[in-house]
């Protein structure tokens, strides 16, 4: 597992990876984490000893990202994804960083993707281009979110042809309250559509 600081287009920012075959899974982390949070979890390391290939970066929209320049503008963001994501590769996101997987998928070649709760998923701009969005999509939803609610992660599979995984107990950061639950999952997602 290599840990450096990176430069990824005009942004110099942490980035967590491991060799493997096949697509990659690449990881957006929420607003209040970073992408250290994948590795507190025990996921990178069962993607090590797996040899699933994974990219984890600090965001320029993390609150405590090791990125520079700090940028909440979506399209900075997207553009950063797109430096450190090929094709097939299977993109994560939980929160502010499942809406942003959500907006790179709508516009750009993607294996999968797996959203944790993501924000902001039903405005009228995303939602017009869901209907060509052809890829497997898994929703995962802590019960006990209160930043997003239930409704519209219903209404986000229903338009995504998502499977939807509900959490029971969990909060916003479902991956962080039930990491061993959150980690077999995303492990068969990839196993499923790598």
């Amino acid at each position: 597992m290599k840990d450096e600081k990176k430069q990824v287009g005009k942004f110099n920012c942490r980035v967590i990876s491991g060799t493997g075959e096949g697509p990659a899974l690449v990881f957006l982390h929420g607003f209040m984490f970073t992408g250290e949070i994948w590795n507190q979890i025990g996921l990178l390391s069962a993607l090590e000893e797996k040899r699933i290939p994974f990219t984890a970066v600090d965001m320029p929209y993390g609150h405590h990202a090791e990125c520079e320049p700090a940028s909440s503008d979506p399209e900075d963001n997207i553009r950063l994804v797109s430096q450190i994501t090929a094709d097939r590769d299977i993109v994560v996101g939980a929160s502010i960083g499942g809406n942003i997987a959500l907006r790179y998928a709508v516009d750009h070649a993607v294996g999968g993707l797996v959203l944790i709760a993501p924000v902001r998923t039903l405005t009228k701009n995303l939602v017009k281009k869901y209907d060509a969005l052809n890829i497997p999509v898994q929703i995962i939803y802590g019960e006990q979110d209160n930043v997003v609610p239930e409704n519209e992660m219903e209404e986000l599979s229903g338009r995504l042809n998502a499977s939807l995984h509900i959490y029971d107990g969990a909060g916003h950061p479902a991956y962080k309250d039930l990491p061993e639950r959150f980690n077999n999952d995303v492990i068969s997602f990839y196993e499923k559509n790598r």
